[in-house]
Formats: structure tokens, sequence, C-alpha cells
């Protein structure tokens, strides 16, 4: 397809799905999409995208879709389930025949807690708590739709995204870094722009009913990339505190339930993709590279 005549739809212009939306948007493609508040909206269609009010109480009208060859979803489900898939299954089926392509931004929750062993693709979906759970019965839903309407769906399991304005350096300056003590924990992490990375070549070799970890190629302790963050920038590190007495919030702590280290040879092998941030410290050293430009 030409650009111009592709049209990306992404349900949920957050900083994922924006990322995207920005690269496309410079080569010639048409880009919609929904968000929540009227004051995002005008800032969104300011920019040149097609914006639209969307919640589980307040669907999209159908005319919304018209002319859409690819889709994705980044909004993540409720306690009810998959609002984009409760709301406008029918209408996504109905846009089969021009869609060349459609994503669905899910997480490596799915896996829950492997006491820090390896897991990739294969391994069995174990969420360990309740937004895992919700997670797992999502991806369930639209690979239903996948099966049933022959939507060619892609879902991407990713791990914890940092990036311009999302950063351990975000956290430094504002005064809310951690630095936990667990010993064994680690978790995986993803530069957004690698994480776009990948969405692109997906986009550019699809293969629907695919599942792909989006992670980097080194799972690491998060005090230990608190302190380089801090060496980065030159000042000192929080203190490290042991993770009983640490003062975290309810879903903070959640996060520490879960031990992985994720695989993501499956990008590498079948999409192409040659991590630009292979580690936080790449990203890390190109975020402060871009701070100080």
């Amino acid at each position: 397809m030409e650009p111009g005549r592709v049209r990306l739809f992404c349900f949920g212009l957050g900083y994922s799905a924006l990322g995207l939306a920005a690269e496309l948007l410079e080569e010639g493609w048409q880009v919609a999409g929904t968000c929540t508040g009227e004051e995002k909206q005008a800032a969104l269609r300011e920019a040149g995208i097609d914006a639209h009010l969307f919640r589980r109480d307040h669907p999209l009208e159908p005319a919304a879709l018209a002319g859409t060859t690819h889709l994705l979803s980044s909004i993540p489900p409720d306690d009810f389930g998959d609002p984009v898939v409760d709301a406008h299954a029918a209408d996504i089926a109905d846009l089969v025949p021009r869609l060349a392509w459609a994503g669905y931004l899910s997480t490596t929750g799915v896996y829950g807690d492997r006491a820090g062993a390896w897991v990739d693709e294969t391994a069995d979906l174990a969420p360990t708590g309740p937004r895992g759970v919700r997670r797992v019965r999502a991806e369930a839903a639209w690979f239903t739709l996948h099966t049933e309407s022959s939507l060619p769906l892609h879902i991407f399991r990713i791990a914890s995204i940092y990036g311009p304005g999302r950063s351990t350096f975000d956290q430094l300056r504002a005064g809310t870094a951690h630095r936990i003590d667990k010993p064994g924990q680690v978790f995986s992490r993803i530069h957004v722009d690698d994480l776009v990375a990948v969405l692109r070549a997906s986009i550019a070799r699809p293969h629907p009913g695919r599942a792909y970890n989006v992670c980097d190629d080194e799972a690491a302790p998060p005090a230990v990339v608190v302190e380089h963050a801090a060496r980065l920038l030159g000042v000192d590190p929080p203190p490290l505190v042991p993770f009983a007495d640490a003062k975290l919030s309810e879903m903070a702590r959640s996060f520490y339930a879960e031990n992985k280290r994720v695989r993501n040879d499956r990008i590498k092998q079948e999409l192409g993709v040659r991590l630009r941030y292979p580690t936080y410290r790449e990203g890390l050293a190109a975020l402060l590279a871009e701070d100080s430009a």
C-alpha cells in the first residue's frame, strides 16, 4: 500500500501508540484514533490526527473506522473485559476485507511469576494477579476475533516501557525514584523507540495469529538500573531499602510479586529487528544525550 492510501486507527492514543503514529504521519499515512478527553482530542487534531472520544460507555460511530487499513489497540482491559472488543467487535470484523494488519498491546504480565526463570512465547500463560488475569482474558477475546473473522491479529507482550519523559531520570529528578533491595529480583524493559520499531517490522511482515515478546536483551535488578541512572546524572542514588520496609503503592508492590527473564528471540528471527538499545545502559545514555542536546 502506498502512503496516503493507508490509515492507521489506534484505540488508545497513549505514549506507545503516539510514538508509532508520529513516524507514520511523517511518511504520509493517515492516522486516526481515540482518547478520553476533549482537551487531548483538540491537541491531537491540531497535530493532524483524526481523534475521537471513546470510553466503554461512549462507543464510536462506526463511520470513525471507515477506510482503516491498519488497526492498533493499546487500551487495557477493565473489570468487565476488553472495552474495544466489547463495543466494536462487529465493526472491526467488518474491516477485515480491507485490513492488512491488526495489533494488540498486551504485557509480559500474562506469564506471571517464574522465580527468575526465562520465558518465551511458547510458555503457558499463568498470571499471578488480577491485572494479569484481565490481560489473558483480553488476549483471548482478541484471538477469538482472529479465528472467527480472520482478523490479521498480532499480540505484543511488552515489558516495562521507558523513553523521553518516562524514565528513571525523570523519577530521580522528581524525587520519586526508589532503590529496593529484593535479592534475585529482575525486570525486563524496552525503550519506546524499539517498541515502535517492532510494530513497524510486524506491519512490514505480517504473521497473523502470532504473539511477540517485546523487551530488550537484559533483564536487570531495578535497584541496579536506578543506581546506574543516578551515576549518569551525577547525583546520589536513593538509599537502598529492604523490600519488606519499602513504602510502595499497592500497584508498585504487585510488580515485585513477579520475577522472570523474558526472551526476545522471535522479534529478531521473524521480524528482523535489531534493537537500537539492547540494554538499559544504551537506552539511558541516549536519553541523557537527548536531554543535553
